[in-house]
């Protein structure tokens, strides 16, 4: 019910989760469709449409909390295609049954098949960590990572000219969580 809502806005769910008892809160990271980084106005927009349609499909008894945000910059790899767009970077991985004798990697993303994510090893060996044994997986903020994604921070529409001429954001903070308590 949370993917088609968000897809019929131009978003695709990076990650949901349901944390706590007696008031859950249920976490939404989202990516938008075309690749660009979400903005606090995509997280406002995101949390009244998904929040309309927890109210309405009541999936959760009793009070709840919402939380969107982006996925940021040192973003976990919780899809096939996550893998794919940061091939090259750095990431570190852990699964739920040893692969190779190990439970935790740090390497390179190379990509994706159809089985697992793959990365290089310090030590120039390859690994494919299951997609099914993955219990979490993140790229490791690096000056290449921050490099590679400050072109996609800022829509051209929404740049501003700073006093040297530069290109510069206007503020508001990517991945900034937008809460909302419901009912």
């Amino acid at each position: 019910m949370i993917s088609p809502t968000l897809e019929d806005l131009g978003f695709e769910l990076v990650r949901l989760a349901v944390l706590g008892r007696e008031v859950p809160t249920v976490q939404i990271m989202a990516d938008r469709a075309d690749g660009s980084l979400i903005t606090v106005e995509d997280c406002e927009r995101i949390s009244h449409a998904v929040g309309a349609v927890l109210d309405v499909e009541d999936p959760i008894p009793g009070n709840w909390t919402l939380e969107v945000s982006s996925a940021g910059i040192d973003r976990p790899l919780t899809r096939p295609k996550d893998w794919e767009r940061f091939a090259g970077h750095l990431a570190k991985a852990e699964v739920m049954v040893p692969v190779n004798g190990r439970r935790r990697f740090s390497g390179i993303v190379l990509g994706a098949t159809e089985e697992g994510g793959r990365l290089r090893l310090d030590d120039g060996s390859e690994v494919v960590l299951p997609f099914r044994e993955l219990r979490k997986a993140r790229l490791i903020l690096t000056d290449e990572l921050i490099a590679a994604t400050r072109a996609l921070m800022v829509p051209e529409a929404e740049a501003v000219e700073g006093e040297d001429g530069e290109l510069a954001s206007k503020p508001a903070g990517k991945g900034r969580k937008t809460p909302s308590r419901r009912h």
